[in-house]
């Protein structure tokens, strides 16, 4: 198990630890519901040191990212923020993740941690362009702050403008007193806010500042339970649950980040595919009975016909009902249609509604 430069920080503070994706993780400190409260209405810190991050440099970085990504990253100009998925060669998903352009020779990629071994693989595989790559994740580390009050609570340790910056943007500065530290005004909550990337052994030091800066604003660590609540609310794919090697990125709705502009890898295929139409797709659904849907629980029609299958599900502590996203067959995707959840044997009545599940 490994862990992040900040494991036993977190252990002090009293956070139940889990494994997750290899790592010692924090899933709770003061409790779900009370973090994910914290984050929708004030602001909140998670450490996600366990993501991946490597560096791509060189005269064709560019070209090799254009063959791995599904995204056209050409477009991309210094300071912007990029999403995609890494389209394998058997119609699925290798891992979604998000390319930073640095200048015109280097960009950053940020990778799932579950999948930083089998991502460098398989972009190395296809890097016959003298691109030089080095994986930098276990010498970074990664601070989300989240939620409404993050700017405010943030902005007196840097002279980045932080309420200024556009949404998938990034500023390189000073921050907490340390120098070259990447600022990113991206996230996986939908309440707004930052992400920090800082070398290992500058990291407690920041995390320190952040919660002294952040004391007026009601700032508190926050676990991936709550990560989990938050993004379903806003309706986000999960790596492992929603998408994977063997799901099309068109029937999980990735269709936006698809760029046929571009041959890439595994395109022709996935273009035929867009023209035949897909059989199923992933939509999102609110219970209208009280249950809770559970990743691979079936999805049932009125007469208990199974027509799909639930992808993630959770209580949503802010709507105080439950949610989740599934594969279901064509017919039943239009909002509004009446689906069942089939949990312990009994259906349970759903509706099927288009994410965001919170606004």
């Amino acid at each position: 198990m490994k862990n992040t430069a900040l494991t036993d920080l977190h252990v002090s503070l009293g956070a139940k630890m889990v494994p997750f994706a290899g790592f010692n993780m924090p899933v709770q400190y003061s409790g779900i519901n009370d973090e994910h409260e914290t984050v929708r209405n004030a602001v909140g810190v998670f450490d996600v040191s366990h993501m991946g991050e490597f560096i791509l440099k060189g005269e064709k970085a560019l070209d090799l990212i254009q063959k791995v990504s599904s995204n056209d990253a050409s477009k991309l100009y210094d300071g912007k923020v990029q999403y995609a998925y890494l389209p394998n060669e058997n119609g699925g998903i290798v891992d979604d993740f998000l390319t930073y352009k640095l200048d015109d020779q280097t960009y950053l990629l940020v990778v799932n941690a579950s999948n930083i071994e089998k991502d460098w693989n398989w972009i190395s595989k296809f890097n016959t362009f003298g691109v030089d790559m080095k994986d930098i994740s276990d010498k970074t580390s990664l601070l989300a702050i989240q939620g409404p009050k993050a700017a405010e609570a943030l902005q007196s340790l840097t002279d980045i403008e932080l309420a200024s910056m556009e949404y998938y943007t990034f500023q390189k500065g000073t921050f907490a007193g340390v120098e070259n530290v990447i600022v990113s005004a991206t996230g996986y909550t939908g309440a707004g806010g930052f992400e920090i990337y800082v070398a290992n052994e500058d990291v407690k030091k920041v995390w320190d500042a952040i919660f002294t800066a952040g004391a007026p604003f009601g700032i508190k660590p926050i676990g991936l339970g709550a990560r989990d609540t938050l993004r379903l609310e806003m309706g986000f794919c999960l790596y492992g649950n929603d998408i994977d090697d063997t799901t099309s990125p068109l029937e999980a709705g990735l269709g936006w980040v698809t760029k046929f502009t571009k041959e890439f890898v595994n395109s022709e295929n996935l273009k035929s595919e867009k023209e035949a139409g897909t059989p199923k797709k992933l939509v999102g659904f609110e219970m209208i009975d009280r249950g809770i849907p559970r990743h691979d629980y079936e999805i049932v029609d009125v007469d208990g016909n199974i027509i799909g299958r639930v992808t993630s599900g959770t209580q949503s502590p802010t709507l105080k009902k439950s949610v989740g996203l599934g594969y279901v067959n064509n017919a039943f995707t239009k909002e509004g249609t009446d689906i069942y959840i089939n949990i312990r044997n009994q259906k349970i009545k759903a509706i099927v509604k288009k994410p965001p599940f919170v606004k």
